[in-house]
This record gives C-alpha cells, sequence and structure tokens, in this order.
C-alpha cells in the first residue's frame, strides 16, 4: 500500500517537473526541472528494484549531463525573445512529432498491458546489476561503444559551440619562453654617477 501511494506521489511529481521542463520561461528553470525530473523517475525505478539504473541515472545524467546543459546554456548566453521569434513557424511540426510519439508510446504500453502475464519469480541471490552488466558488455557490446561515440561527440560539439577566439586575453607560449635569451630581457645601462652634494652646490650657485 505504501509502495502505491508512493510511486503515485513520485508520478504526479514526475508529471509537474516534464510540463514545467516545456512550459518555463528560462532555459535555467528548465534545465533545473528536467533535473528533478530524471531525479524523480530514477527514485520511481529504485521503488521498482532497479537499483543499478537508478543510480546510473542520478550520476550520469543528473551529475554529468545536466550540468554540462548549464554551463553550455550559460556560456551561450540564449536570449529567449529570439528563440521565441522562429515558434509559430515550427509549432505545427513540432505538434505532429509529439503527437506521434505519444501515439506510439500508448500503443506499446496498451499492448504491453494487455499481453502481461504471471510476473516471474526472483530467484533467491539474483543480483540485477550483475545480470545488467554481463549482458551490457557481452551480448550488447557494439550498442554501449556506439553510445560511448555518441556522448563523447556531443561533448566535443559542446565545446566547439562555445569556443570563441579572444583578441584580449594574454596567453602564455611555453616554446617562446625555453627559447628566450637574457640579452631579450635584460639590458644594461650606463650612465654617469651623481652625488646629493653636487646636486646641492649646482642648486646653489644658480
Amino acid at each position: 500500500m505504501f509502495t502505491t501511494i508512493l510511486f503515485y506521489v513520485l508520478a504526479l511529481v514526475l508529471v509537474v517537473a516534464a510540463f514545467r521542463v516545456v512550459t518555463a520561461a528560462s532555459p535555467v528553470a528548465a534545465a533545473l526541472h528536467l533535473i528533478l525530473t530524471f531525479f524523480t523517475a530514477a527514485m520511481i525505478w529504485m521503488t521498482m528494484g532497479a537499483e543499478f539504473l537508478s543510480l546510473l541515472l542520478v550520476v550520469v545524467y543528473v551529475g554529468a549531463v545536466m550540468v554540462m546543459f548549464l554551463f553550455v546554456i550559460m556560456l551561450l548566453d540564449m536570449r529567449m525573445p529570439s528563440l521565441r521569434s522562429g515558434l509559430k513557424a515550427y509549432l505545427p511540426l513540432g505538434l505532429t512529432v509529439g503527437g506521434v510519439m505519444v501515439l506510439e508510446m500508448a500503443f506499446v504500453i496498451t499492448r504491453a498491458w494487455l499481453d502481461v502475464g504471471p510476473a516471474a519469480e526472483t530467484p533467491a541471490g539474483y543480483n540485477n546489476s550483475l545480470a545488467l552488466g554481463t549482458a551490457m558488455y557481452s551480448e550488447y557490446i557494439l550498442a554501449v561503444q556506439a553510445g560511448g561515440v555518441v556522448l563523447l561527440v556531443g561533448m566535443v560539439s559542446a565545446i566547439a559551440l562555445t569556443l570563441r577566439k579572444r583578441s584580449d586575453v594574454i596567453r602564455t607560449v611555453s616554446s617562446d619562453q625555453v627559447r628566450v635569451r637574457s640579452s631579450d630581457r635584460l639590458r644594461i645601462v650606463k650612465m654617469k654617477a651623481t652625488t646629493e652634494t653636487a646636486v646641492d652646490d649646482a642648486g646653489d650657485k644658480q
């Protein structure tokens, strides 16, 4: 009973946070609500016994990907009025794609609900983290490697988008420092020495 109530509470928080991701006026607020969405989904997975996936969602998405999103948003300095100017032009296409996704998910969930059979009993000493790790790095090793390459491309793309050449930054060139000579940095100037007495006498004569 308690697990059911907890599931519905977490599901309500998940739906509200996901709605705020789409409707938030600020991109930073949308990213923060997306962090809440990921964290709530991780808690739902935890209640279902998928501890590895739950912790993976928190560590990878909340702890790494979303932090990178926040840095990219702040570095790009996105202006919401310019982004909203083209909203009406792409709204029909966005609604069409969203409707197709909703229909596909409804079809899959309905078919799985109708074809569901008796729940499989978990054997004693079963470790879902061990089973998942064995499947990932044996049967699905190519898919895992492809996902890693996709994440690497995304990271490089984010760096390339935020990389700007600035002319007002002083950079240290190590090769030039190694090749420097003492004559380039030190100049000896010879000049006549003067004493305070000579200066005072010259002032008195004037």
